[in-house]
């Protein structure tokens, strides 16, 4: 047995923290490639809402040659499983409606519920451009939406998002797709960028790619280096699915909890985007969506009852207690940790509605998903609420009850006893038959990123300065969300930011 005196240890510890200070040191610089094997002014990675918004721009904005780059098979990444809503504070919707709502409206509550943590500047910029990011989409990119239709996320003050027409991200990334397409803008799938080559100069000049990549083999595809004579576009998105990365951050995230998330939500270039030296700030900040059903794998679709009838105008119960136990309109995380804290204890947990609630919500905005979610079995229908209580063990008269007080509020429309505002069409919970689902929360955004500045550029770690040639959008960045992202402000986050990392992008001098 060795022991281990004052001197060696000593010197071990020197050794230690010498290799420590080698490890956290950002490798910024790298050689350049003898050759490049393609030239473009603008390279985007990534194709979904943010990746297509700033390659588009780009080009609109004079790049001539754009190019973006997915390592999926497919394109779109977690936008186009993405639920279709969003925030549109001040559209025409809410005014026919009589809602009275504003972008200040909105950049309030995004501040509110991301418990200040969000940037200012960025939060203003982002709800500013809504409106005419809606119009943008209509007018120019050809999405269609649901006509006279707005919805209400949890931690909205107001009813504000717009649903697409097919109820899905879908909806936007086939017609940014299109419209790439229609303006000369290539997407490369299967291209996975497995360096981003940052010279001793500072600048960002390329990225190192393997082409015909299969996700999962990182040594697969034929090594290229690509030439980006302006500018690179980060649009990666985040890293839900990467349970080990995740769990750097928020160690309880363990394999237990699935992710709403696409598989390729991976950390790669989290990693490469930090080596480089990109400043990364709030990364521990990581969203679970409490509406989710352990009935079926990632996003799913029960989420649409949870949320757009039992959340609006049903109730979530305790099913051991029969009693609410959250304000069903409260911000995702407010409702996740809810959730899980009576996972916990050994105590499920269910959304429930009633025909009414599924007749003026999920039935008009997202027809025929409901016998869909019936057919799957992830949401449950019963003839009457014995059936349903007896199903889950839940105490029939502490349910009844539940529903009376709920009822009681509503008949005196001040709101209900966890602070939930009613909708101006709700009816009184009664009219069978009744729907439910089980509710177990998924990891489902990263809010934190690379450091952006009103450009979207994204800023050295050692400067606080922009990096030459660097810009990122969507959830790859952070700053927008802090604490706690609103529903329907993530589509709105990637698509007005893309738009001006593409355009400030398309105008930086070619470096050669």
């Amino acid at each position: 047995m060795t022991s281990l005196n004052r001197r060696s240890f000593l010197a071990a510890t020197a050794a230690a923290v010498g290799s420590i200070s080698t490890c956290v040191q950002a490798k910024a610089h790298d050689p350049m490639p003898k050759k490049w094997d393609e030239e473009f002014d603008v390279i985007v990675i990534g194709s979904g809402f943010a990746g297509l918004a700033a390659a588009t721009e780009a080009k609109n904005q004079g790049a001539g040659n754009v190019i973006v780059l997915e390592k999926m098979p497919s394109p779109g990444g977690n936008s186009t499983i993405n639920g279709g809503i969003l925030s549109v504070p001040g559209g025409k919707f809410q005014k026919d409606l009589g809602i009275k709502d504003s972008p200040e409206l909105l950049a309030e509550d995004m501040i509110r519920e991301g418990m200040g943590y969000n940037y200012p500047e960025k939060v203003k910029t982002t709800t500013q451009a809504a409106l005419p990011t809606y119009e943008w989409l209509v007018k120019e990119i050809g999405v269609e939406f649901v006509d006279g239709k707005v919805g209400q996320e949890g931690g909205h003050s107001v009813p504000r998002h717009v649903y697409t027409s097919n109820g899905l991200g879908s909806g936007i990334v086939n017609k940014q797709l299109e419209y790439a397409k229609k303006i000369g803008v290539p997407v490369r799938l299967r291209c996975y960028v497995e360096e981003i080559i940052r010279d001793s100069d500072g600048r960002v000049k390329g990225v190192k790619v393997r082409n015909g990549y299969r996700f999962g083999k990182p040594d697969s595809g034929k090594v290229q280096y690509l030439k980006a004579k302006k500018a690179v576009v980060l649009c990666h998105g985040g890293f839900g699915a990467d349970v080990k990365f995740r769990m750097k951050f928020d160690p309880k995230l363990t394999e237990k909890f699935d992710t709403t998330n696409q598989p390729g939500a991976t950390s790669e270039l989290w990693r490469e985007a930090s080596r480089i030296g990109c400043n990364m700030i709030q990364t521990d900040w990581i969203q679970c969506g409490p509406w989710n059903s352990p009935e079926e794998k990632g996003m799913g679709i029960a989420l649409y009852f949870a949320q757009g009838a039992a959340a609006t105008m049903g109730v979530w119960v305790n099913c051991s207690t029969g009693k609410r136990f959250v304000n069903e309109l409260a911000n995702r995380k407010v409702r996740a940790d809810a959730v899980i804290n009576n996972n916990n204890k050994g105590q499920p947990c269910i959304a429930l509605s009633d025909q009414n609630a599924v007749d003026l919500s999920i039935n008009q905005t997202r027809k025929g998903i409901l016998d869909k979610m019936l057919d799957k079995k992830v949401v449950h229908k019963f003839d009457t609420l014995e059936a349903l209580a007896a199903q889950y063990k839940i105490p029939l008269d502490a349910l009844k009850k539940t529903i009376a007080d709920y009822n009681a509020a509503l008949a005196k429309g001040s709101g209900d006893e966890m602070g939930r505002p009613f909708t101006k069409n709700a009816k009184p919970i009664g009219t069978g038959p009744w729907y439910c689902s089980l509710l177990s929360p998924k990891v489902h955004h990263c809010m934190g990123g690379i450091e952006t500045n009103q450009l979207g550029q994204a800023i050295d770690i050692s400067t606080d300065k922009p990096i030459p040639g660097l810009y990122a959008a969507g959830e790859s960045t952070g700053g927008v969300h802090g604490a706690v992202r609103l529903g329907s402000c993530a589509t709105l986050d990637c698509l007005v930011n893309g738009r001006i990392a593409g355009a400030n992008a398309a105008k930086e001098k070619p470096w050669s």
